[in-house]
Parts: C-alpha cells; structure tokens; sequence
C-alpha cells in the first residue's frame, strides 16, 4: 500500500475543516452586533480560510458587561480553588484531543509550519493550561508580623475583568500564557487575539464552555486594534489589560489607561536582542546552528529573536561560514511540507516591509547569504533567510525590531564592547551569551539589560521561569507563578483581637 505523503495529509484535512468564524460572548458563538466580517487569508496561498465576525466597541461592551456579571455572581471567582483546578484541566484534555486541529488552524492563518504548529505551539499551549491548573490549589497568601493582639491576613484577590491582546506570531500559545494565569486565579477574561490569527483563539473560547467554564468568563472577540483593542484599553469597566505586541502600541494602551480608570497593564513589547559570541565558545558549530535557530525560526517573527549577531574578531570569519551555512535549514516552502524550514510570513504587506530591511542593509553592509523574496502557490509572503555583515554599529537595522527573517553581523574586539554594542539599544528582552568560561558567562550576563540571557544556547524559556523585559520591551512577566502577579491584587485584612 503506498503511503500518503505528509503533506498531502495536512492538505487533505484542510479542505474539510469547518470553521466557525463568530465571536465568543456570553457563553454563545455570536455574529458582531454589526453584522460585519472579515476574511481570514492564508499568506501562503493568498486563499481565503474563514469569515470572521468583526468586532467593535458595541461587541467589546457586550463582553465586558457578560465578564462582569460573571465575576459578581462568584460562579468562578468565588469557586474553590480544585474546581477551577479540574475546568482547567478538564479545557487542556480537550484541547489535545483537538491538537491536529489546532495546529492547521494556526498553519493555516498565519503561515507557519505545521511541523512547528504541531510539535511546538499547540503542545505547549495544553501544557501551559496543565500547568496553571495544577498551581491553582497551591497558591498561598501571607500572616505578616504585627503587634501583639492582632493577626492579618494577606491575599491575592482576583482583579476583575482582564482584557488580554495577543499577536499574530504564536496566537495560541501567547493567549494560553495570558489566559491560564488569569483564569486560574478567578478573573474574567475578554480575548481579542490579532485579525490575522483570530481562529484558534475562537475555538479554544468554545472549548472552555464544553470543559465547564460558566458563560462569561472568557469571551474571544476577533477585530482591529482600532475597533476592539483601544475600546478594551479605554473601558471603564475593564480593571487590567495583558498585552503582547509592540513597543508604539504599548505606549497606546498606558495612554488609555491614563485617559480612563488606570487599569493596570502588563506589556510585553518590542525587542532587538543580541547573541554575543566569544571566541572561547567550546562549540563554534554548535553556536552558528543555534545562532540560525535564534534569528530564522518562525520566519524570524519572535519577540525575542536574537537578530543582532555579535562575535569576537578574531573567530569572525569563520563563524559567519558556519552560520550561513546552518540558515540553509530555514529556506522557506510550503507550511503544511513537513520537510519546509520556514513558511510564509503572515503577509504579504508584511514581507514587503522585510524586503525593504533586506535591501537596506545589503546598500549599506555585506550580504552573506538570502536575501530573496519567493513565490510558492502564487503567494508571494516568502523570505529567504538572509545574513548582512559589517553595518556601521549605529545603522536602522541594529536599532529597529524588522520582525522576519533577518540578521545582521557584528565583529567587537574586547568585553566591554561587546556589552556596550548589546546594551545600545532602547529595548532589553533577551540575549544570549557564548563562552567556556564561567566566570565571562556569569560576568556578561549580570551587565547585560535584558529579561532573559541564555548562555551556551538561545532563547531559553520555559513554564517555571519568568518572560518579560526592561526598558521599552515592557513591563510585567508572562510564565512561571510570577505571571500570576498581573492578575491579582494584594488584600490585608487586619484582626484586631486584644
């Protein structure tokens, strides 16, 4: 019998997928108030996938107003902790017993992989809803000291209605890091993922309903940053706001809250993070593969992408053979080809505006390798992976976020330059450091301002440690039993006795 190839699979299943465009409110798949959609393209074919529902401040009042009641009533915010403990599990089960779904969905919307979607994105979204399940019952509160006659009690109380925004790049699993922490504390939650990734998201609204999340509690409402996000940051009723986006969209979201009733925000923004590289690195090779990793993945659309390459003269040369060399496993090609590097970006607008990074950068440094735009199913959202070396150190593309599958190249000739080269920058999300030396690695990375610095590897994360930045990268921690501190606020109740 002769098999039938991956692709073909994914394909095959793509053609009958039924897919529900409609918001969630109130416990319902609802059509907006206005009636208007919007269609879902698939950036690697440019054929439409879904009619969505297009949201706007009439749909986000509706779900404000249903998260509300639900939180008065106490059904969830007042439920003990091990029965929001088992909704939460009970939402992960269902999840994984819809993760191929999930993960075409996702491919399908916003032009990554599906051998990526599928592996990385979807697994760790269940396991992040496993894991705050499992810390719901576990989270405990304070008895301080105070004078004789007296105890108080410390808690962490549910804040309310949390608005949460999350982008196109990772929709499912940057939502599942706002969502899980969230919920599993108590609050209500009004979800407006990206328009350009908006259906994974609504079904994973529908799951929560069938795993027992009492109606209101999460609401997913699809539509633009003009409609839906500056109508959840200027609501009056909404008493925090968790975002993941860009720096110029974050500064938007405090003047909102400033302008309406100082909701907090949690702002995971804009990042230009650099992989310094010594020439003491035990493992050259190693540190080009990981290297390409840490730029080209998911076309280069991470937050954190360490997209500013800074190696010691003296292994220059060689490095950036070995490097080019290692992008080659990222060439882009048909997302649902398990065999393809990289997919699509998630536009066609948007690799337009790479291109222009791309020609920049080749006008005023030296092209190493990529550099092309391609077209594969008449689509034209295809970036090769592309290596620019020797840009002056003061250049656009070391300062400014390009977001796709760029990297720039540069040599330093001592420490404390290479400190200073990562260092300037407005932004402080992540870095990476390469050295044998553990008294360079411990040294560097106390210096560098950055969230995250991963030593010997790239990008490092995971469910126990925090993720966030300094400086214009933002404010507040998404993972880990930190992320919980943006959802709750510290209650003293004072007993006096004596």
């Amino acid at each position: 019998m002769t098999s039938v190839p991956a692709a073909a699979m994914w394909q095959q299943q793509a053609a009958t997928l039924a897919i529900d465009g409609r918001a969630v409110i109130d416990g319902e798949r609802r059509d907006s108030a206005s009636g208007k959609r919007f269609t879902s393209d698939n950036p690697a074919t440019g054929f439409a996938i879904a009619e969505v529902a297009l949201c706007d401040s009439d749909d986000v009042d509706r779900a404000v107003g249903s998260g509300r009641r639900a939180f008065e009533s106490g059904q969830w915010s007042r439920a003990d902790a091990e029965e929001r403990k088992a909704v939460l599990l009970r939402l992960a089960h269902l999840m994984e017993g819809r993760a191929a779904e999930f993960a075409l969905l996702e491919t399908l919307d916003m032009g990554k992989p599906v051998s990526q979607s599928s592996s990385v994105d979807v697994p760790g979204s269940i396991a992040t809803f496993r894991w705050y399940a499992e810390l719901t019952d576990k989270l405990v509160g304070e008895i301080p000291a105070t004078p004789r006659g007296s105890v108080a009690l410390v808690t962490k109380e549910p804040l309310g209605v949390v608005g949460a925004i999350v982008p196109w790049n990772y929709p499912l699993e940057i939502a599942s890091w706002k969502l899980a922490p969230a919920l599993a504390v108590g609050n209500s939650v009004v979800l407006k993922p990206a328009m350009e990734s908006s259906l994974t998201a609504l079904l994973l609204g529908e799951l929560a309903l069938e795993a027992g999340l009492p109606a209101g509690v999460l609401n997913v409402v699809p539509g633009s940053g003009a409609l839906v996000g500056e109508a959840l940051g200027l609501h009056p009723d909404v008493d925090a706001l968790a975002f993941t986006g860009s720096t110029a969209v974050s500064k938007l979201l405090l003047g909102y809250s400033a302008a309406s009733n100082l909701k907090r925000l949690s702002l995971e923004a804009g990042g230009k993070s650099s992989n310094l590289i010594f020439a003491d690195t035990a493992d050259l090779e190693l540190a080009a593969v990981k290297a390409a990793f840490g730029a080209f993945y998911n076309q280069g659309e991470v937050c954190s992408s360490n997209s500013r390459i800074l190696v010691e003269r003296s292994i220059y040369g060689e490095f950036i053979e070995r490097f080019a060399v290692a992008a080659a496993a990222y060439e882009p090609g048909d997302p649902l080809d398990l065999g393809s590097g990289n997919g699509a970006l998630v536009n066609e607008k948007h690799a337009d505006s790479v291109q222009k990074a791309v020609e920049l950068g080749s006008a005023d440094g030296r092209l190493v390798h990529g550099g092309r735009r391609l077209k594969f199913d008449g689509s034209t959202a295809f970036m090769q992976p592309t290596i620019i070396a020797d840009l002056p150190n003061d250049h656009e593309l070391h300062r400014t976020e390009i977001f796709g599958p760029l990297a720039v190249v540069t040599a330093f000739d001592s420490e404390d330059e290479a400190i200073w080269l990562a260092n300037n920058t407005v932004y402080g999300l992540a870095a990476s450091v390469w050295t044998s030396s553990l008294a360079r690695a411990y040294r560097v990375a106390s210096r560098l301002t950055a969230g995250t610095v991963s030593v010997n590897t790239v990008d490092a994360l995971g469910l126990t440690t925090p993720f966030g930045g300094f400086r214009q990268s933002g404010f507040g921690r998404d993972l880990s039993a930190h992320a919980i501190d943006n959802y709750v606020g510290l209650k003293t109740t004072w007993i006096q006795y004596g």
